[in-house]
């Protein structure tokens, strides 16, 4: 890190042990309304800035890993603040990007309002009480890829696949 990397924005935990810089703004984030998110965060839902790994600084702090089942058998990385374990960011496994690419949780965010969800997955299973917004995309399991990103979000997700040799879909 060096004080000419640029801020998007910051975060941490709740001890305040951690601290990490944004450079730029996620890909995509999602409201993740499946019973793993669910039962993981004690909420109604995860909301995940995707991310490229060097975009998110580890300003200080030690950071702890975890690895969790998850639905698709291959797991989560789930990297926690090593003092209060707070969850900060994960690394699903099946998505074949390895750590190049992180799912930040936003509520760690200083401002976690600079990073509403683009879209709502897993719906199908989500609380019944829990109201999503009109104008915000929902989908029961998951979304085309294609039609929800943007041009410059795919272009990024193009670039990292390269980069990590995973396929581009």
């Amino acid at each position: 890190m060096t004080n000419n990397d640029p801020t998007f924005c910051e975060g941490g935990c709740a001890c305040g042990a951690v601290r990490y810089r944004v450079t730029s703004k996620p890909m995509i984030v999602h409201a993740c309304h499946c019973h793993n998110c669910q039962r993981q965060t004690g909420s109604a839902h995860a909301i995940n800035a995707l991310i490229e790994t060097d975009r998110v600084i580890l300003l200080s702090g030690e950071i702890e890993k975890l690895l969790v089942d998850t639905p698709s058998g291959r797991g989560q990385r789930i990297a926690r603040c090593a003092s209060c374990k707070v969850a900060l960011w994960s690394n699903y496994l099946i998505n074949n990007q390895g750590e190049h690419h992180l799912f930040l949780r936003v509520g760690t965010l200083d401002d976690p309002s600079l990073m509403p969800p683009d879209v709502h997955i897993h719906t199908a299973t989500k609380l019944p009480w829990y109201i999503i917004p009109d104008e915000t995309p929902a989908v029961e399991v998951f979304y085309d890829q294609k039609t929800t990103w943007s041009q410059d979000s795919l272009q990024r997700l193009k670039t990292l696949c390269e980069k990590t040799g995973a396929p581009y879909k």
